[in-house]
């Protein structure tokens, strides 16, 4: 096998089929990477028997064939090569990887033991890539990330006709978002798909198609292996689905909030990050929210307190409520918007606030409309 490589393109490839590869695993076959060459095209392939990657690039290919290499190690070499074509030979078992004045000698790994990557189901819709992207930074860093209990640690995708809703919790905050795609059927042809898919191959999808004009989204499988894949630009990734029901947390968003405060955005998480500066870890913030505005106090210990007041627009009654300050910022990062509503709910006992609803404003009177929802459970006040 020969084929020679712009140096650019070989280790964005590299880069992309290594970079959901897990940092260890109990079979060292399943470490590398799949390098097939024929006719003009390069195909880099990686699986797990949990998720896949694969891209596919042109290249001079002299001598076609296949061949298994460590993807870390090849992922590591690319990055560093020189600014030259590069030049990838095999004979036997050793790779030779060339590069201007550098070169590098690998042993393969074989083939024959590599497993078969997953077959792709036919297209479920197709989404634009911005938005998807978004949406999934949006949600994803409410999912959990404790694995005793897995089914909270994936996004949950509701897929429509029309539109689909991303929706992550860790038990403690609960994020949704819903965004329009096109599933090619009209309006209530069918029931609504669910597919429960994990945060941190999420994340990396999205990062990775964000710039892609639209990403293909295939769900796909039986009972006993249910599958999802994403495809853009010559790059693939499919995923297991994670077994399990979800846990019905839509039920939790208020259908109506009568008492909110609307504050400029930027001014709330500069303020968020001043203050908890004198916290101890994992103590709250007090926000108490009147017609003045807000005051945000940290009482971190015996040494240390701190407040600090900013404008902020309410209506309705005035409240006292105590949030994490991190769950808080992770909620007003993700919303894209100059201003933020926070909506306060109620429950049945007076002393015990209930979740605040967090939502964007394109400005101090209007609702952004961006389908963005962040529900955070406040900690209980000391009275």
């Amino acid at each position: 096998m020969k084929f020679e490589v712009n140096r650019d393109v070989f280790s964005e490839a590299v880069s992309f089929a290594v970079k959901l590869l897990p940092q260890r695993t109990t079979l060292p076959i399943l470490s590398g990477v799949l390098i097939h060459a024929d006719g003009d095209r390069l195909t880099l392939s990686s699986f797990d028997y949990e998720v896949s990657a694969q891209t596919s690039i042109s290249a001079q290919i002299d001598d076609p064939g296949t061949v298994l290499v460590s993807g870390r190690l090849l992922n590591d070499i690319a990055s560093r090569l020189p600014n030259a074509p590069v030049t990838f030979t095999t004979e036997d078992s050793k790779i030779s990887v060339s590069c201007g004045s550098a070169h590098f000698t690998l042993l393969s790994m074989p083939v024959e033991e590599y497993p078969t990557l997953p077959e792709i189901g036919p297209q479920t819709g197709v989404i634009p890539g911005d938005a998807f992207s978004e949406a999934v930074s949006q949600v994803a860093v409410a999912a959990s990330r404790d694995d005793v209990t897995p089914v909270i640690t994936g996004v949950q995708l509701e897929v429509g006709d029309n539109d689909v809703s991303l929706i992550a919790t860790d038990r403690y905050r609960v994020a949704v978002r819903t965004i329009q795609w096109d599933s090619g059927r009209s309006g209530g042809e069918t029931e609504t798909l669910h597919a429960l898919v994990p945060a941190r191959t999420l994340q990396e999808v999205g990062r990775t198609f964000g710039s892609a004009s639209t990403v293909s989204v295939s769900i796909s499988g039986n009972s006993d292996r249910e599958l999802i894949a994403f495809h853009a630009d010559d790059k693939t990734v499919t995923s297991l689905l994670i077994k399990g029901n979800y846990p019905p947390v839509r039920r939790l968003f208020p259908e109506n909030v009568n008492d909110h405060a609307v504050i400029n955005t930027a001014e709330l998480v500069e303020a968020v990050r001043r203050v908890s500066l004198v916290l101890e870890r994992e103590a709250a913030l007090r926000f108490s929210f009147t017609v003045d505005g807000l005051t945000l106090e940290a009482i971190g210990s015996e040494q240390a307190q701190a407040s600090e007041s900013i404008s902020a627009l309410l209506t309705g009654e005035e409240t006292v409520v105590s949030l994490k300050p991190a769950f808080l910022l992770d909620g007003l990062n993700a919303v894209h918007s100059e201003f933020v509503r926070i909506s306060f709910t109620k429950t049945e006992n007076p002393n015990k606030p209930g979740p605040v609803l967090i939502t964007g404003q394109t400005s101090q009177e209007a609702a952004a409309t961006d389908g963005y929802r962040y529900l955070l459970q406040p900690n209980l006040l000391l009275r």
